[in-house]
């Protein structure tokens, strides 16, 4: 636990954080934690657009509307 915590710039007690799944540790410490772990791809593929279903409707609901051009002249 000690090399892990070193290898990834943090505490040992941040890492048991991260280990027990606390919101609080910022992304980047998770980040860090799966590069020195060779799990970072994992991180990579779960934040793929494509993946977000939730993300990608809120952001087509935030497009504008068509609007119709007035044929006045």
């Amino acid at each position: 636990m000690q090399i892990v915590a070193e290898r990834a710039f943090t505490s040992r007690s941040t890492l048991q954080r991260v280990e027990s799944g606390d919101p609080g540790v910022s992304i980047g410490i998770y980040a860090a934690v799966l590069h020195t772990l060779g799990l970072l791809d994992g991180l990579r593929e779960t934040a793929h657009i494509n993946r977000d279903q939730v993300g990608q409707a809120l952001a087509a609901a935030a497009l504008p509307k068509r609007a119709r051009s007035s044929r006045h002249g």
